[in-house]
């Protein structure tokens, strides 16, 4: 008997309504019509995965999923059980396959949700259970790409593939190597989380450094990043703006009223992004000009 997950060529012996039933080596299995392009008769041959669906079912599949047995590509998880591990979709229709708990992090809380992504391929045991297996260090090498040297500080979305004591490794949708360390986060980020991130170093083997920290801009509020944003194209980094400016002023100038303003001051001083020079107006710090924006 052929081993599940593997493809095979099997003869149609009868239909009904909704379905084909073709034998391999004895064995009857199901293959949907809305799955097939043509008309088949008894005796057509058709080419296909066979498994078990979720239910027991004995189905061949005609549309080969990109992941399968030495194949990787990225599964997405649809569930996660604490005594098994969790099940992931890799394709096959009315069938996951499981990543077992002790290939996962060792804390669950670090355990992918739903719809988190692992880049995986499976193996199929003698009972014929399929078992999702997560690239080795050496198969993501094979994915990444070299990040540009003016990637510094750009937006990125990454992956995380794997869980370190010293931070998250991860893959961005360009395939580059990317790696957050726990200096640069609030919170741990689990496998398979999808994160949206900021390069802040290139690394010479092409792989970047990521930062899930805001910039000193994104920090504060809408209000306080306006008048940083205008401080930093203003000649001199200046604006001739105080508590005792006229109200009117302030609104012609920066589309907000005095109240923001003195509100958006304090939270920038607090900051150290600016300097205020008494009844003269403010000044951005030199640190936060060279911070960008």
């Amino acid at each position: 008997m052929a081993k599940y997950g593997t493809i095979v060529t099997a003869t149609v012996t009868d239909e009904n309504e909704k379905e084909y039933f073709v034998q391999v080596d004895g064995v009857t299995f199901a293959l949907n019509k809305e799955d097939v392009d043509e008309t088949l008769v008894r005796g057509n041959q058709v080419e296909g995965m066979i498994y078990e669906t979720r239910n027991g079912k004995k189905v061949i599949q005609t549309e080969l999923p990109d992941i399968r047995p030495e194949y990787y590509g990225w599964g997405t998880v649809v569930q996660a059980r604490k005594d098994l591990g969790v099940f992931v979709d890799i394709g096959l229709k009315d069938k996951e396959v499981v990543v077992s708990l002790d290939d996962l992090p060792a804390l669950s809380h670090l355990w992918p949700k739903k719809e988190g992504r692992l880049f995986l391929t499976y193996t199929v045991d003698e009972r014929n259970r399929f078992w999702g297996k997560m690239a080795d260090e050496e198969v993501m090498r094979q994915q990444f790409k070299k990040a540009p040297t003016d990637a510094m500080n750009q937006n990125v979305t990454a992956t995380v593939y794997r869980v370190k004591q010293a931070g998250s490794l991860c893959i961005t949708t360009e395939g580059y190597s990317a790696f957050l360390h726990e200096s640069e986060r609030q919170t741990e980020p689990r496998l398979g989380e999808v994160l949206e991130a900021r390069v802040i170093g290139v690394r010479q083997d092409g792989g970047i450094n990521i930062s899930l920290k805001p910039r000193a801009h994104e920090a504060i509020d809408d209000d306080a990043g306006l008048i940083q944003a205008i401080l930093m194209k203003a000649p001199g980094h200046f604006l001739p703006l105080h508590d005792k400016s006229d109200p009117e002023q302030i609104i012609q100038q920066l589309g907000i009223s005095k109240g923001q303003f003195k509100r958006a001051v304090g939270q920038l001083l607090k900051k150290k992004l600016i300097r205020q020079v008494k009844g003269e107006g403010i000044y951005l710090n030199d640190e936060a000009t060279s911070a960008g924006v």
